[in-house]
């Protein structure tokens, strides 16, 4: 679950292309899924191929399996691929042994779409298209055209112990300062204040850090987004949690496991939605979750980021038009199971709004805050254009900044050269 969970939420898209491996369990089609034709079904109906990466929870294959036995106008057969999935998919698409349908982590890549490599599918949401968290359907659309249709929605959010901050005097934070302040008070000799992750945050605060001063990685109309002062005083503001001790560094498990909230080591935790049940079992009534906060009570907003596989088409695939209609089927008609896919494997929130009023697990506490918090103040990781030589150089510079104290100015202006000799490439 930790693996599947983390490629999706926080580690950006597009990775180099790899002699395609072996991908585990295939359900009865010999590799290879565009090649059937139409005639390779049972009687006149074609044959398609879907593929999954390798979810964590029990019982999430067989589901998946089942939804496509149930449907009724063509063959449906299920490749789930352990190992690195991004690769062999990316890979996949290059040649004509690729699936007809695939998810793909936030959709597939802006440089999937520029080669034409995955088919359009605006016209499947219909009026459905406003039930779908908008800011997954945003990251799914290049130039007014969706490619994915979100499948799941997961999230990112504060934990934070309930006892604990009572008795320290702390109230939730609601903007950084606070935020530093009540980590700072929590911080003892046995607890510390804060985690979000081992590397002080590097991996998971990039887009907190800029929605926290009001801006984003790229601007409405896709220039780079944060040459601002307010992102210089954010960033740094990171490295003060650093230098002021207050982070858990060193933990036995990273920032999307539970286990260090649950024994105590941290009295705040930025983690995952899919840790609250762990979270509850452990210490039932004795915590709640809040969004990054804002960078102070004048600047910028609460967010939280949110990430989905998106299902897509192969523009390869030899079954277009009935891959998209078996994608309409399942992602935008059958609720049925869009809501038992979110609920009953694991802890998620459903991509459609409608959807989280019937999901019983969403009604009420933690979960119920969390998923408002999801349509309220979601934002999905990067936006489609910010490639990934684009994410390193940002990555590389918070590294810098938290870890060694460069100046968040300097650093700023190195990753604009760099994101912006991407925007040239990607317009080219």
């Amino acid at each position: 679950m930790t693996i599947s969970r983390r490629r999706v939420l926080g580690f950006g898209a597009g990775l180099a292309a790899m002699a395609v491996a072996g991908c585990g369990s295939n359900s009865g089609r010999p590799s290879g899924g565009s090649d059937g034709g139409s005639d390779g079904g049972s009687g006149d109906k074609p044959t398609l191929q879907q593929w999954y990466h390798q979810y964590g929870e029990a019982g999430t294959q067989q589901a998946v399996e089942r939804y496509a036995k149930a449907y009724p106008d063509a063959t449906v057969t299920i490749q789930w691929s352990p190992g690195d999935y991004d690769k062999k998919a990316s890979t996949a698409l290059l040649t004509d042994q690729g699936p007809d349908v695939f998810e793909y982590g936030n959709g597939p890549t802006i440089d999937m779409i520029k080669a034409n490599q995955v088919v359009e599918l605006t016209d499947l949401l219909g009026d459905a298209k406003a039930d779908f968290n908008p800011a997954l359907i945003e990251r799914m659309t290049y130039q007014g055209k969706l490619y994915g249709i979100p499948q799941v929605v997961d999230m990112q959010l504060l934990v934070y112990r309930k006892s604990l901050l009572s008795a320290a005097g702390v109230q939730p934070p609601q903007t950084v300062d606070e935020l530093l302040a009540a980590a700072k008070k929590l911080t003892t000799d046995k607890v510390k204040g804060l985690f979000v992750g081992n590397d002080g945050g590097v991996g998971i605060l990039g887009g907190p850090a800029l929605w926290s001063a009001g801006l984003d990685y790229l601007t409405e109309d896709n220039q780079f987004g944060f040459d601002d002062p307010a992102a210089v005083e954010s960033l740094r503001k990171l490295r003060e949690f650093w230098t002021a001790k207050v982070l858990l560094l060193g933990a036995p498990t990273d920032w999307s496991d539970p286990s260090a909230f649950t024994q105590g080591l941290t009295a705040m935790q930025f983690t995952g939605l899919w840790t609250l049940p762990a979270i509850e079992k452990a210490l039932p009534g004795d915590y709640g979750v809040l969004p990054w906060p804002k960078l102070n009570a004048t600047t910028g907003a609460p967010s939280v980021p949110v990430g989905a596989y998106g299902s897509c088409v192969n523009a390869k695939s030899k079954n277009v038009d009935a891959a998209k209609k078996y994608v309409k089927w399942l992602w935008v008609d059958r609720t049925e199971d869009q809501l038992d896919f979110a609920q009953s494997y694991g802890f998620h929130i459903p991509a459609r709004k409608s959807l989280v009023d019937k999901a019983e697990k969403l009604k009420s506490g933690p979960a119920a805050e969390a998923a408002k918090l999801a349509n309220e103040n979601g934002h999905a990781q990067t936006p489609i254009l910010w490639s990934p030589k684009s994410g390193t150089a940002y990555s590389d510079a918070l590294n810098r900044i938290i870890r060694s104290g460069a100046d968040p100015a300097a650093e700023i202006k190195t990753v604009k050269s760099v994101v912006e000799a991407e925007l040239k490439r990607i317009a080219g």
